[in-house]
């Protein structure tokens, strides 16, 4: 039987692992994660934030300029980060590139009172989509609203189809405190998982969905979106799953430092590298998945050791 978590009794997360792993992964450098690299694991340094976010919009664009009417192609996004999301857009327009063709599927949503947050909220993931990319993209350009999947309580069967229906070339992601890429969070301790978190298999297999979230995700989304205000931050959202993920040619993760800590960052390039998956830290079942990079800004990836501040 595995120790309680650290942090959230009654959840798997990733503090009910190994202590030798967790010591293994806070002893990395920046260039012991270069050297983690493996056929269908690319790790990637960029040393700007220009460089950065640049590098993450233009996926955008690499994946609709492969889009055409018979064969339609996309990418699906998140939110955090959002940086990328205006670049977009303004290398769309200052190149004139015609993207009408090109699909875009949301991660995910916030999820509150059996409905997903309305776009009026100043937290729709939607809204920010809309308002920060979409929406700036010039009218004779862009992709129709039937190209852009957001998820909603009342579509997601339609939203799962809709990877079936066209090429998600790359899906992005970045990674949260509890080692998730969208909400797909560790689950509770709870049932036939009190023991033991689910299998690789059983977690894999599931769908876009309705989820409970770690306590560890709210609190940190109350902290870069609502100033520590936990209540203003949803216990549930909506999320693609897994299932859509192994749809996806290539899962790209951007992390820049803002969304996980130095020894997050180590810990799932260490399991993602050594193929060490375990449910209790979602982002390790990747190790499973053809194509997978992790996309660091190298000032952020920071350090393990201790220090008082």
């Amino acid at each position: 039987m595995r120790r309680q978590s650290t942090v959230a009794e009654g959840w798997w997360d990733y503090t009910t692992l190994d202590d030798e792993l967790l010591r293994d992964a806070a002893k990395l450098t920046a260039e012991d994660l270069l050297a983690l690299a493996r056929p269908g694991f690319e790790v990637r340094f960029f040393d700007t934030l220009e460089e950065f976010y640049t590098a993450e919009a233009l996926e955008y664009v690499w994946t609709w300029r492969h889009a055409t009417e018979s064969e339609p192609a996309g990418i699906c996004g998140p939110i955090g980060p959002t940086e990328q999301l205006p670049l977009v857009a303004r290398i769309v327009n200052d190149l004139e590139i015609d993207v009408r063709e090109g699909h875009f599927w949301a991660m995910d949503e916030w999820y509150r009172d059996g409905k997903e947050l309305p776009l009026a909220h100043p937290l729709s993931f939607a809204k920010a989509d809309l308002d920060l990319c979409f929406k700036r993209i010039d009218k004779r350009r862009r992709m129709s609203d039937s190209h852009l999947h957001f998820l909603r309580a009342d579509n997601v069967a339609e939203y799962s189809r809709s990877y079936d229906e066209a090429r998600c070339l790359i899906m992005q992601g970045g990674q949260g405190d509890v080692k998730h890429w969208a909400f797909n969070d560790p689950l509770p301790r709870e049932g036939a998982y009190r023991d033991a978190p689910p299998t690789a298999e059983e977690y894999r297999a599931l769908g876009a969905r309705v989820v409970r979230l770690h306590p560890m995700t709210v609190m940190q989304n109350a902290r870069t979106s609502a100033g520590g205000a936990l209540g203003e931050i949803p216990s549930q959202a909506l999320t693609v799953g897994p299932r859509e993920t192994w749809k996806a040619k290539t899962v790209s993760i951007w992390q820049a430092g803002n969304h996980d800590n130095p020894f997050g960052m180590r810990l799932t390039t260490l399991m993602l590298a050594k193929r060490v998956v375990d449910s209790s830290v979602p982002m390790s079942l990747l190790a499973d998945h053809p194509d997978v990079r992790f996309n660091f800004y190298r000032p952020g990836i920071g350090s393990c050791g201790a220090e008082m501040h």
